[in-house]
């Protein structure tokens, strides 16, 4: 296979996450890769918005990658839908857990490609872990309100089938690591996980503990890796506000079919990678929801679902 060419007919050497699309708009500047259909970069004039992974590397820690057709962990792989019981691939074996879905580290095509705004796309077909069909876009447009991010699932099989989206955005502090930022989220309530498997086992409110957020406080050396939900921000207001200690702070924005959010600070990178961002991850189900049905869409034969998320600078 040849090495994709650049504007001026010289080929460009090999990249781990495929196809770079680069879009633009003003002092704002996005690149979605052809890897998996997520956002490796993206700033306003010169200044990180999400944190990026190099160019030179495969993705770490899912950064910006959609979670398609299930966000976070799934016990042991293994569900049942439709009256079928199903075992899924265990990619995350140290914990017995199929994890961020299928589509990671497949190919993703631009079907349509302007100058602030590309879709990418890609098909999902059936396997025996998940014997169903999703024709997939994921639009990434700059605007006014920054990077919107659009996806739509369309069942193209002939059965109903088990949905739920995510997409793995790192909120950046601009320099430095999160530690010397100030966190503010919009969520009530605090998903309770397995400490040795990382999978719900129930809820509690944040309230009195060291999960509330919804008064902006400093994050310090506070590790997370944990679901969020009863968010009590409206659609379209800012569900998390990260404040970097330059003044400038991400906001990430969600739609009505976005319920639950994770946090996870990156302690578990590499360690020259750590807590560089703090992800910030929307979900339209979650983790676990094929097991358990919290969340989880239940998508009609020809039937599509939408979602949308978006994240800006201020």
């Amino acid at each position: 296979m040849s090495r994709p060419v650049n504007a001026n007919g010289v080929q460009m050497a090999f990249v781990p996450s495929g196809e770079q699309f680069e879009i633009s708009s003003g002092a704002q500047r996005a690149v979605i890769v052809e890897v998996g259909g997520g956002v490796r970069e993206y700033d306003v004039a010169g200044r990180a918005v999400l944190d990026s992974y190099p160019s030179s590397a495969i993705c770490d820690g899912a950064h910006g990658t959609p979670l398609i057709p299930w966000p976070n962990r799934l016990d042991r792989g293994r569900y049942s839908f439709g009256g079928r019981d199903l075992q899924l691939t265990l990619s995350e074996p140290a914990r017995g857990n199929a994890i961020h879905g299928l589509l990671r580290w497949r190919p993703w095509r631009a079907l349509e490609r302007e100058r602030d705004r590309v879709v990418m796309g890609a098909r999902l077909l059936p396997e025996p872990g998940y014997p169903f069909a999703l024709e997939l876009t994921i639009a990434y447009e700059l605007g006014d309100a920054g990077l919107t991010v659009t996806t739509i699932a369309r069942n193209h099989g002939d059965d109903d089938c088990p949905y739920g989206a995510g997409q793995h955005p790192y909120l950046s502090p601009g320099r430095g690591q999160i530690d010397d930022c100030t966190l503010e989220l919009a969520a009530a309530t605090r998903i309770l996980t397995d400490p040795e498997r990382a999978v719900p086992v129930g809820r509690e409110p944040v309230a009195g503990t060291p999960f509330d957020f919804r008064d902006a406080r400093a994050l310090g050396a506070q590790a997370l890796d944990c679901g969020f939900t009863d968010l009590t921000a409206g659609a379209g207001e800012p569900v998390a506000r990260l404040a970097g200690d330059d003044g400038a702070v991400v906001e990430l924005s969600l739609d009505e079919h976005y319920p639950f959010v994770q946090l996870y600070s990156g302690d578990t990178l590499a360690p020259e990678r750590r807590r560089l961002g703090l992800a910030v991850e929307p979900m339209t189900c979650a983790s676990n929801a094929f097991r358990s049905g919290d969340g989880l869409v239940a998508l009609r034969a020809g039937e599509a679902h939408e979602c949308r998320w978006s994240v800006r600078l201020r």
